[in-house]
Parts: structure tokens; sequence; C-alpha cells
């Protein structure tokens, strides 16, 4: 599901492209801020039926709100919490088909109604987590969940 004209192959090739333009676009500029802003833009204009793109990251042991692409959303949440909280306490990818079935969900945007979080681990330490909400239920596939999770891993090398 790509808005793109520019990308065509399979979902694989097209994240593969993404991956490239985001390396890209992120090359010399050292300011994690910019790099987290480029990063949710590109993403944003890359995913259609999404809602949210955006960051959480890791401050004094809690995620709060970086850089995104969307509706207002809440500040801080406690690792542990919510779809963000449990991909940054598992340090692993979480694909919620529907939100609402999602023990403790905490929603930002009455619109969401699938979510992917993928945490970004460095040096085996959660600095945060990229979260991508869609007002569809089952938004996010397989290729979606390697797809993003190969973009997290190019930008982590420019944070």
């Amino acid at each position: 599901m790509f808005t793109q004209t520019a990308y065509s192959g399979t979902a694989a090739e097209q994240y593969g492209l993404l991956a490239k333009q985001l390396d890209a676009l992120l090359e010399g500029e050292t300011n994690r801020i910019a790099n987290y802003s480029n990063a949710s833009a590109l993403l944003n204009q890359f995913l259609e039926t999404t809602n949210w793109v955006g960051f959480y990251l890791m401050e004094d042991g809690e995620l709060v709100l970086g850089p995104f692409q969307g509706l207002p959303a809440c500040v801080r949440i406690p690792v542990g919490k919510g779809v963000c909280g449990t991909a940054a306490a598992e340090q692993k990818t979480v694909v919620v088909e529907d939100v609402h079935a999602f023990p403790g969900h905490i929603a930002c945007d009455a619109a969401s109604q699938s979510e992917i979080v993928v945490p970004l681990v460095k040096n085996g330490e959660v600095i945060g987590v990229l979260d991508i909400d869609s007002p569809v239920k089952n938004r996010f596939s397989e290729d979606d969940r390697a797809g993003i999770e190969q973009f997290a891993e190019v930008l982590l090398k420019h944070v």
C-alpha cells in the first residue's frame, strides 16, 4: 500500500528503495531531531492509509513524544504500557490488527484502528520507538513489518 508512483516492484523492493532514500537523505547530518523529523516525513509520504507516523524517544526511563506526522499525540508513555511501551519493554516489533482488542491500548487518536511499533535498539539499549497508526483494521502485513524494520535499521545508523 504505497502512494508514491516512483515505487514499483514487490513490497520488499519498494521498502528497499525507501531505505536507500532514507540513507541518502540523512547522510552527513548529525542532528538527531532533524533526522527523526525527515524520517517520519519520508515514511508518512511513502505509506497510505496511515494517520500517524512518528517517534517516541527514551528519556529518563519513559518514552517521550518526538518528531511525528499526524494529529497531536500523547506526550509520555511508560515503558510496558500500551503498544509503544510494550514494544520498548520487549525489544521487539508489535503489530496490532485491532487496537481496541489490545489490553491497555493508549488511544491518542480515536480514528486509529491498527498499529505497528518498532523498537529502536542501539548498543543493546532501547533509545525509542517508531510508531505508525492506521484508521484501517489489520493494515500492517508481514511485508510492512519487514520493510519498516529495515527502515528503522537504516535510521539507527544516523541517530
